[in-house]
């Protein structure tokens, strides 16, 4: 048939395959704190976290200016883990510049964003994105 490709491309379009992607959590994050605010979620529902991820957010994190939903005593701060072939088991938290870094190491990593207050505890898995590997996919 004229017009009809065939192959890979007719597919995907142009730009190849798809690229694994950015996974958002924030509808589920609305979803909590609109349980929270309704009464059905306790404070020690919602403020559960573990110490060392507060110890993380302390040393490593990065300040946003969003104010915290919870206890609005502080702003929220995010913090990065990478987790890959070559990575500890549990995982690397990263400085900032470290994900650009690790990202050159041609190795596929799986990287989280939680938004962490260090003054009631309340924490979030934000999103969750690959960067290096074979896909190529870029720094988000």
């Amino acid at each position: 048939m004229p017009g009809v490709r065939s192959g890979p491309q007719s597919y995907w379009g142009a730009g190849g395959p798809p690229r694994q992607g950015r996974i958002e959590y924030r509808l589920i994050r609305e979803s909590v704190l609109r349980e929270f605010r309704r009464g059905r979620l306790g404070r020690l529902d919602v403020c559960d976290a573990q110490p060392e991820l507060l110890r993380v957010a302390r040393n490593l994190g990065r300040e946003t200016s969003t104010e915290c939903p919870i206890c609005e005593d502080a702003n929220l701060v995010h913090v990065s883990f990478a987790f890959g072939p070559r990575l500890p088991a549990q995982g690397r938290a990263l400085a900032p510049g470290d994900l650009g870094k690790l990202a050159r190491s041609g190795d596929e990593l799986a990287c989280y964003v939680v938004e962490v207050c260090t003054e009631c505890s309340w924490n979030h898995l934000l999103r969750m994105f690959t960067v290096g590997g074979v896909s190529g996919s870029r720094i988000r």
